[in-house]
């Protein structure tokens, strides 16, 4: 299905939206047509309304009043932060009207962001099934999960251990705010919340371990410290395992987080496994955010109903089946 509620920031700049917000024509005609279109809110006032300001047509004041700023599910209740978080960021609005001029050439516009996510709600993400691939933006994170505005600004949760195979302390080891990204439909709750899963999208073990050799030495990323060895992260889909000296576990332990050269000793499908010799042991560079490579992207799969991400020669199988 294509997402025709895009996450909030990437109407702003669509041929539509300028249509209809470079003039208070267009600002009536999206009022008629109850199109959804898109302003950057510049300020909260003392009463928790939003002002918001059309690129185009500056002697406009486009204003949300609180009860009008987002849309709560039943029994939810909207926070005062998740309307304070939105000034200096993109908002997507319904018009409810268009005033006159002012003698100063203002023009009061009424908006409301409520308005156009129950819309997102009810005709777009209703219809979403578990294995859906769709278009998100992280909007803040959480040490157990990054939570993801699928359209309109409403927000669903991705889990951390949902982000990649490759085990992670937090979120924003993967992702950064205002990224945008792919994610499968993990779960739909009763009350039409979604809860989101990346890593069917970045690759199975065969794929990322078609990137490598052994007898390469490579740079890797250290993400824990075990009694038995070290995990180096070598793609976000595609770990291996360092021998420990009992010797070097302090220092090791300094290096968590920190990026390390690595030997590939021998990548053995069967069991899943990439041994490594740790080469560079001293600490090395806190790594960029690493870059998200898809294997599966949502303008090309629209829906996944089972991966696999095991070899078919491996002894243990690791799969998700979606809507199970």
């Amino acid at each position: 299905m294509e997402n025709q509620y895009l996450p909030e920031g990437l109407l702003l700049g669509t041929a539509r939206c300028r249509e209809l917000t470079e003039s208070l024509a267009g600002l009536r005609r999206a009022m008629e047509e109850g199109a959804i279109v898109e302003g950057m809110a510049v300020m909260c006032d003392a009463s928790l309304d939003l002002h918001v300001r059309f690129p185009a047509l500056p002697d406009a004041e486009g204003i949300i009043p609180r009860r009008e700023a987002v849309f709560a599910r039943p029994g939810e209740t909207v926070k005062d932060i998740a309307i304070l978080t939105r000034v200096g960021k993109a908002v997507a609005c319904r018009v409810l009207s268009v005033g006159e001029p002012d003698e100063a050439g203002q023009v009061r516009v009424l908006l409301s962001r409520r308005l156009a996510q129950e819309e997102c709600a009810a005709r777009f993400v209703s219809a979403l099934m578990p294995g859906d691939v769709i278009r998100g933006r992280v909007t803040h994170m959480e040490p157990f999960g990054a939570f993801v505005d699928v359209g309109c600004g409403l927000s669903s949760l991705m889990s951390v251990d949902a982000i990649s195979v490759s085990r992670i302390d937090h979120p924003h080891d993967r992702l950064y705010n205002g990224q945008l990204i792919w994610a499968a439909v993990r779960a739909v709750d009763a009350s039409g919340r979604l809860f989101l899963s990346m890593r069917e999208l970045l690759g199975t073990w065969e794929q990322n371990a078609a990137r490598f050799r052994a007898g390469q030495t490579v740079v890797g990323i250290i993400r824990s410290v075990e009694e038995y060895g070290i995990f180096v992260e070598l793609t976000p889909n595609l770990a291996g395992l360092c021998e420990l000296r009992d010797c070097d576990r302090r220092r090791i332990e300094a290096m968590k987080g920190r990026t390390a050269g690595v030997f590939i000793k021998s990548i053995i499908p069967e069991r899943m496994k990439v041994k490594l010799v740790l080469i560079d042991g001293s600490a090395g560079d806190v790594p960029p955010q690493p870059r998200l490579d898809y294997f599966i992207r949502g303008d090309e799969v629209t829906h996944i109903d089972r991966w696999v991400y095991s070899p078919a020669c491996a002894a243990k199988r690791v799969e998700t089946v979606f809507g199970s």
